[in-house]
């Protein structure tokens, strides 16, 4: 056995390099692009919290909106969402009215991509529940799917965020020609 041959083997390090670069790339582009990605999520979700509150804040404005009012105040938020695209958002505005005993708000009217029936219950937090009073809440939610679907889910994550403000100018924002204040 030549162990010469064997010594040189050894002390050849002409190939590291690129063995080392085949290993550490793909776990580099890997991490690149889920940070990418991960970064963009964050985004997408802090959109959808501001798309939310703008709803709420722009009905909660009024003394009375009509349906053109509403198209306006979605077109409005939507445009907060650029430059992602506006096609996978679901975005509602309701009027809720929280009972005489201060345990329940039921819904006066509703608007949107999947408005509320009227007279329903909805489920708000305790600190909002003050009887014979009027609340705007807005809820948004956005299909985000990431560029590299192998980073992070493929077929998406739901974001989702609400918002409830109290009106501004009057008890209740009046809905034509179907609501009125009580």
């Amino acid at each position: 056995m030549d162990f010469r041959l064997l010594r040189r083997f050894r002390a050849d390090h002409r190939g590291v390099a690129a063995t080392e670069f085949a290993f550490i790339v793909p776990l580099m582009l890997v991490m690149f692009f889920g940070t990418v990605e991960f970064c963009s999520a964050i985004a997408v979700d802090r959109k959808v919290t501001l798309m939310a509150r703008t709803l709420s804040d722009l009905t909660s404005q009024s003394t009375s909106v009509g349906d053109t009012d509403i198209s306006n105040f979605f077109a409005a938020s939507t445009g907060i969402m650029y430059p992602y695209s506006t096609s996978p958002v679901n975005a509602t505005i309701s009027e809720l009215l929280v009972d005489s005993t201060g345990k329940q708000a039921t819904v006066v009217w509703s608007k949107g991509s999947a408005p509320r029936t009227v007279g329903t219950a909805v489920g708000i937090p305790a600190d909002l529940l003050v009887a014979n009073t009027y609340l705007i809440f807005s809820e948004v939610s956005y299909q985000y799917v990431p560029t590299v679907g192998y980073v992070l889910a493929k077929t998406g994550v739901n974001l989702s965020d609400v918002a409830y403000t109290r009106p501004r100018q009057s008890t209740c924002v009046f809905y034509s020609p179907k609501t009125s204040c009580t």
